[in-house]
């Protein structure tokens, strides 16, 4: 009798939680973006200005940058333009910095919407990119303004951008989702990430001059510095906007273009990472927080 019971009793299907896409995925990127445009607004509403403080401050932070160190630091040395080359290497530093330090956190900020709705966990971090892309592009549009006012001019390698921009997101979305998960078990991220961004900021060539280091230290120093993506992308986009006297990272590397497969190679792997992370961890977000 008890035999004949047990067979008859439903077998038990495990719960599983939210996923990090969910079932469609037009419904992800619709939730992701309006959560983008929403914090995008948000962060100017009941400013005077509105906008305009998104362009006015790389313009002040480039009256800095170009004061204290091309005026009075003389840190370019004889390279072209180098003020504005700081100014498009802070731009692009910037935007890695803005989306991994609203993703850390991102998923405990929204405590109260992970824990009653059932939505694509990964729409948090992708909104926080998704910002932090937009902000970027519009940094863009000063660093282009001030070298045309410098003398700069229009180069067919501008329509290199955008893959440096690919490889910079890549990398920036593979950090996100990494950290965004990891943030929620491990609360020692967030003061561990801010050390990290840190010292990435200065082992990054933003402030100085990448033939400064060849100079300097050697070509050994140069190549370790641009196995970064971010380096490597900050170096191509001086090397393709404002100057080919700027070394190219295939330059730099001495191996053709298949040099420049070592910082795409971190960066795929950073992703590919921060994908199998985020997906495992995204059905127990809720429980954990």
């Amino acid at each position: 009798m008890s035999a004949v019971t047990e067979a008859a009793l439903p077998a038990g299907r495990r719960v599983v939680g939210p996923t990090a896409f969910g079932q469609d995925w037009r419904r992800f990127w619709r939730l992701s973006w309006t959560l983008a445009v929403t914090d995008f607004k948000l962060r100017f509403f009941g400013s005077v200005l509105g906008y305009l403080w998104q362009l006015m401050r790389p313009l002040m932070l480039f009256s800095v940058i170009y004061i204290v160190f091309a005026e009075i630091l003389k840190v370019g040395g004889d390279q072209p333009f180098f003020g504005v080359a700081m100014l498009l290497g802070v731009v692009i530093f910037q935007f890695f910095t803005d989306a991994t330090s609203a993703a850390v956190q991102a998923l405990v900020m929204r405590e109260n919407l992970v824990r009653k709705i059932d939505f694509p966990r990964m729409a948090v971090p992708a909104a926080c990119v998704i910002e932090a892309l937009m902000n970027f592009l519009l940094n863009l549009i000063p660093v282009f303004l001030f070298l045309m006012l410098a003398g700069g001019q229009v180069y067919l390698r501008w329509l290199e951008l955008p893959l440096v921009i690919a490889l910079v997101l890549v990398f920036t979305a593979g950090c996100s989702m990494l950290l965004s998960a990891l943030y929620v078990r491990y609360r020692d991220v967030k003061p561990i990430w801010d050390v990290v961004m840190q010292a990435l900021f200065y082992a990054t060539p933003i402030l100085y001059s990448l033939s400064v280091v060849i100079d300097k230290v050697g070509i050994t120093a140069a190549r370790i510095l641009l196995i970064s993506p971010l380096g490597s992308a900050i170096q191509q986009a001086r090397h393709a906007v404002i100057s080919p006297q700027y070394a190219s990272p295939s330059q730099v590397f001495g191996g053709g273009t298949i040099s420049i497969l070592i910082p795409i190679s971190v960066a795929v792997v950073t992703f590919a990472v921060g994908l199998v992370v985020f997906v495992r961890a995204a059905p127990r977000v809720a429980e954990e927080l």
